[in-house]
């Protein structure tokens, strides 16, 4: 995505497909569900959270409180989705890299 470091955050997960899209009308509320954007982006994004959902020290704990609050499995892995390409817009922004520390 070339546009990372440039556009808000809300405005890259509607990139990538990961913003929830209403389909309301009127009176009537329906479901969010995320679509649109770089589907091939979303698919290739789903497998690395699959893995950094386990394994990366930032996200793991995040995806672990939403699996306690009985979260389905695909709300989680799109979460933390989110949230990957959130922090990697910002990191883009601020032009630094990814450095995770113990303290």
């Amino acid at each position: 995505m070339p546009e990372l470091g440039h556009i808000s955050g809300e405005q890259a997960a509607a990139l990538t497909g990961l913003a929830p899209i209403a389909h309301d009308s009127g009176a009537l509320r329906g479901k969010r569900a995320i679509g649109a954007g770089r589907m091939l982006l979303r698919h290739v994004l789903f497998q690395a959270v699959l893995v950094a959902s386990h394994h990366n020290p930032v996200l793991k704990p995040f995806a672990d409180r939403l699996r306690a609050a009985g979260k389905p499995h695909k709300v989680v892995i799109t979460a933390v989705a989110r949230k990957l390409v959130t922090i990697v817009n910002a990191l883009c922004n601020s032009r630094q890299i990814w450095a995770y520390q113990t303290v």
